[in-house]
């Protein structure tokens, strides 16, 4: 899925997350780039809820990381904004979490260092033209 596409609602985003989720298995990274506000919660809901994660999906900003188990796997949302680097990163149980075949999706992924993989899924979300308009861009590894 290396590509990229406009999307110009949450409607959208929400699909396009839909599409993705069907791409993942367990274990995967998928590093989240944007700055504040470009809608990487937003995808991250769409991707929750065609998983049939039962709690809402809020920015993990203040807690760091929020569980949602689904029927296929665990998906762990994290916010890494306010840690300093990788043994910030392993202390909220990163390995942990891979070696229980959990997804985990990564808001700062650049504070992470060398513990994202290099088969990760990079997202990118930038914004578009209008207010609900969204780049989106898919690419694999570094």
């Amino acid at each position: 899925m290396n590509a990229e596409y406009q999307v110009h609602s949450v409607e959208e985003t929400w699909e396009l997350a839909r599409q993705f989720a069907a791409e993942l298995s367990p274990g995967a990274v998928v590093a989240l780039e944007g700055d504040l506000g470009a809608g990487k919660t937003t995808f991250t809901q769409g991707f929750a809820a065609a998983l049939g994660a039962q709690r809402a999906v809020t920015s993990p900003t203040f807690c760091l990381v929020v569980e949602h188990p689904t029927p296929k796997f665990l998906l762990v949302h994290m916010d890494l904004y306010r840690l300093h680097g990788p043994d910030d990163v392993l202390d909220l149980g990163w390995e942990d979490y891979l070696a229980r075949g959990a997804v985990l999706f990564v808001e700062w992924p650049d504070r992470a260092g060398d513990l994202m993989p290099p088969d990760a899924w990079h997202v990118e979300l930038s914004l578009g033209a209008d207010e609900d308009a969204r780049l989106i861009r898919f690419r694999r590894g570094t």
